[in-house]
């Protein structure tokens, strides 16, 4: 019986929905559940057993526009995430942030210490001794000791002059890490980006 093959795969569908480990594809699974279960209803009519199964038919022809609504919504967000400028996410930070002044030769953290938040330059150098490089205003930093295995600092920083940061807690930043997409794709882009510039200088040296 075609309405008992329905039921089949809509419940097929519906279990496999359990696991999916990513939303666009959990919603896909979830459309297509849908499609099975007003299928599933509609035969009903046929076999005159539609009394019985109309519920369903109801609930599924309300979920089935829900579910491409957010699948439509999820990809916007992915592409906004990808298109989002560093400047854009960076501006999105502050609102979070403290404003920090210290003199020149101020020490922010030594290698080994505790990471305990990120910074932004609003103005001033900071300089990272062990590399070499430099931070100037607009640059991010500190954002490698916060996801480095024992949360500890993998560089000095030194201000040149006088700095004015605006630093955010690690608490918070983990938080906005998990609740908005768009500092978390920056994040990693921040993260990778240390790490390729750290290979490309080891490969030149060897």
């Amino acid at each position: 019986m075609w309405i008992l093959a329905a039921a089949w795969l809509a419940a097929a569908l519906v279990f496999a929905s359990f696991f999916m480990r990513t939303m666009i594809p959990l919603r896909l699974v979830a459309l297509a559940s849908n499609v099975a279960f007003i299928a599933y209803g509609l035969l009903g009519l046929h076999y005159g057993v539609f009394g019985r199964v109309y519920p369903i038919l109801v609930l599924h022809s309300c979920l089935l526009p829900l579910n491409v609504v957010r699948v439509s919504q999820l990809r916007r967000l992915v592409a906004v995430v990808h298109d989002a400028s560093d400047e854009e996410v960076v501006r999105s930070l502050l609102p979070y942030m403290k404003t920090e002044v210290h003199a020149g030769g101020a020490v922010l953290f030594k290698r080994g210490d505790p990471a305990d938040r990120l910074y932004v330059v609003q103005s001033g150098t900071v300089r990272f001794p062990e590399t070499d490089k430099t931070a100037a205003a607009g640059d991010v930093f500190g954002e490698v000791g916060l996801f480095a295995p024992g949360g500890s600092r993998t560089l000095t920083a030194v201000c040149e002059g006088e700095c004015r940061l605006a630093a955010i807690e690690q608490d918070k930043v983990l938080e906005l890490y998990y609740q908005d997409p768009k500092f978390g794709f920056f994040l990693i882009r921040l993260v990778a980006g240390r790490l390729a510039a750290r290979t490309e200088g080891l490969a030149s040296l060897s």
